[in-house]
């Protein structure tokens, strides 16, 4: 099998050196292949990326970036179809455009017979959507795709900011070949990052080369400089000798991202590389510092327009402020009405970002807004009314983790209010939240408190209270075999929100279906739910039921499991080995109370055995008791995970305890009958 494996890389490594990757130039050798060579289950393979990123000098702009991409993917199967379709982002401050689209061209080949087929890529399959107001995505989708096929696309993003963006090695299929090279003028000085989460590291080398540029005597004169664009700045010559700073990787058979269960963002482990400008320096003039720490990060966004001094406005709600407090004297019940208030007043448009999209005037007037427009409206109403309350800056989990300072570390914001409990934690753009009680995808290691004079703090978003399910469920076996009772469940904080959030738009007919689909024999009853809509309360669900088939006769035994339809099937955790934490995203304890009455006629020939098991500690535990009293048996079953992250070290010890669980609550009571 080595010896398979280190032939299938010689001989994909030939290929990669001898396959002409000239735009257009398809072989039928690659329209024939079936699978990939290095990753026979992957639907579709990168053949060959080609990323230049380049700054070139341009007389009426200064140095523009110019960021080529040429990719071309096989794909396989219908499972890979998907990446046939692709985004483009594209930086558009003010709906005034800062980068450009140029050189785009698209083709899908196909062979057939013996035929090399191709279809271009037409205007009706490229559509452009504005994201928001700094952001607007070309999206495309490929024509005539098929099994077999090949996709192949270059275009040029030409920009003239300085910022680069992530530079990715990795993607969720196989790359085969890829070609990077980057040039940048000594005068843009940048920290490059790599991801060391990541579990493939690309080989980079750096060299550079002297470079000239000649200016006419307009531009010599001309003195502009802004610190976020490649504008023109003073010199004294026609003739411009600089360095330019070059980084190339040429690299092969780069595997796949694969994502595994319970991931918080497989992104924080994809093999990127993050470019911070640090400083620039032209010739004769003094250097300008940029981002070096995070209290520097955090002024530069309390001091915008679109953020701090959003937080100074405060006329725009009037009397509506003595109204949301509806006469509460105690601080926490007023951070709490308006909290309500603000949910209720200003809808969420469905865009993240921690600078106003509308500016809190215009959202509050219009009723909607993005997460910032409503976080600093409820800050703002919040502070009118006394109360010690600031912005806290978060980076959620799709975004990743902010491991290096710079802006793009965050992209939403939250309000922290001190009060005599501590402070508390509070989103209003969400319908479910409450106090403490955040979007999940915001639970990402630390935000960034930022207070009235500029200063700032980390602020730990890790939740420490375990959310609690409570289950009551009342058995009654009867001589039939079936079983009836009553389940009631208490849901609290973050369980309560997940249980809203997943079940908010149904009705009680879906909620049975809902419970009736985990087994065929079950029919569910009296269903109700209390306290759906008040996220400050635990969510209540009860409901009456009738398994049939609950007992299985097996000889003169009978058989029951005694969680009936609310065991845990099987466990989640199926990988042998695993490359990435596991993320839990908050700690949970699970508590069931069963009350067995035994049919008429039956006792009990054997129970399980009580137990209590353990993961690392007290990281993981489980309890199983059991006692008989007369025709009664009482269980009270938990499972308290309190440590959420769960590292791939000790997967193997959680994937067992996790699977001994699953096993013990499995077990059967055994009865006969007297």
């Amino acid at each position: 099998m080595k010896f398979f494996f280190l032939f299938a890389c010689v001989f994909t490594l030939q290929i990669a050196t001898a396959q002409d990757y000239k735009f257009g130039k398809i072989s039928k050798e690659e329209l024939q292949e079936k699978s990939d060579p290095t990753d026979p289950e992957a639907n579709a393979t990168v053949l060959y990326r080609n990323q230049e990123i380049k700054f070139e000098y341009i007389e009426s702009k200064g140095f523009v970036q110019k960021n080529e991409i040429h990719e071309r993917i096989k794909i396989y199967n219908k499972e890979g179809f998907e990446q046939a379709t692709k985004s483009i982002k594209l930086y558009n401050e003010s709906n005034e455009l800062e980068e450009s689209l140029t050189g785009f061209k698209a083709y899908t080949y196909n062979l057939n017979g013996n035929k090399i087929t191709e279809d271009k890529l037409k205007n009706d399959g490229i559509f452009e959507e504005e994201t928001n107001r700094y952001w607007l995505t070309t999206k495309f989708t490929m024509p005539n795709i098929k099994e077999g096929c090949i996709i192949e696309y270059k275009y040029t993003i030409e920009s003239e900011l300085i910022r680069i963006d992530d530079i990715e090695f990795q993607q969720e299929i196989p790359i085969r070949r890829l070609e990077f090279k980057m040039s940048t003028p000594e005068f843009y000085n940048y920290a490059k990052y790599p991801n060391v989460r990541s579990a493939y590291y690309p080989q980079l080398n750096d060299t550079y080369k002297e470079t000239t540029v000649f200016l006419s005597g307009e531009m010599q004169t001309k003195i502009s400089h802004t610190p976020t664009r490649g504008t023109r700045s003073d010199f004294s010559k026609n003739e411009w000798n600089y360095r330019e700073n070059i980084t190339t990787a040429n690299l092969v058979n780069i595997p796949a991202l694969k994502n595994e269960t319970h991931v918080s963002n497989i992104d924080n482990y994809r093999a990127i590389m993050k470019m911070d400008l640090s400083y620039i320096k032209y010739p004769d003039q003094p250097r300008k510092d940029f981002t070096t720490n995070w209290e520097k990060v955090t002024k530069t966004i309390y001091d915008s327009n679109d953020f701090g001094e959003q937080l100074k406005k405060s006329g725009y709600f009037g009397d509506d402020l003595n109204s949301a407090k509806a006469g509460a004297t105690d601080p926490a019940e007023q951070a709490y009405n308006i909290f309500n208030f603000v949910k209720n007043k200003v809808k969420w448009n469905g865009i993240h970002g921690y600078f106003t999209d509308l500016g809190v005037r215009q959202a509050y007037k219009q009723g909607a807004g993005n997460v910032a427009d409503i976080n600093l409206i409820l800050i703002a109403m919040l502070r009118e009314s006394g109360l010690d309350a600031n912005p806290v800056l978060i980076s959620t989990k799709d975004n990743g983790v902010p491991l290096f300072p710079t802006r793009g570390g965050f992209n939403y914001v939250i309000c922290a209010v001190n009060l005599e409990q501590g402070m508390v934690l509070l989103d209003a753009s969400k319908s479910f939240t409450s106090l403490n009680v955040l979007p999940v995808k915001v639970l990402n290691w630390q935000g960034r408190l930022i207070r009235r004079d500029g200063s700032s703090d980390w602020v730990d978003l890790s939740v420490q209270e375990p959310s609690k399910e409570v289950i009551s469920l009342n058995i009654k076996l009867n001589s039939d075999l079936s079983a009836t009772g009553k389940v009631r469940s208490q849901y609290t904080d973050y369980s309560a929100l997940d249980y809203r959030n997943t079940f908010e738009s149904h009705s009680q007919d879906d909620l049975i279906k809902e419970i009736e689909s985990e087994n065929g024999n079950l029919q569910v009853s009296n269903i109700e739910v209390a306290d759906m809509n008040i996220p400050i309360k635990p969510v209540l669900l009860s409901y009456e039921y009738q398994l049939d088939e609950a007992l299985e006769e097996i000889g003169d035994s009978y058989y029951f499991s005694p969680l009936l339809f609310l065991k845990i099937e099987e466990s989640p955790f199926k990988l042998q080995t695993r490359k990435y934490p596991i993320d839990l995203d908050f700690p949970t304890s699970r508590k069931y109370m069963v009350n067995i009455m035994l049919p008429e006629g039956f006792q009990v020939e054997s129970l399980p055995e009580n137990e209590k098991l353990q993961y690392n500690n007290t990281e993981g535990e489980f309890t199983y008791l059991i006692r008989e009293n007369g025709t009664m048996l009482q269980m009270v079953i938990t499972l308290d995970l309190n440590n959420t992250l769960i590292l791939p070290t000790n997967y193997e010890q959680f994937k067992k305890f996790f699977e001994l669980v699953v096993s013990k609550q499995a077990e059967k009571i055994v009865l006969k009958k007297v």
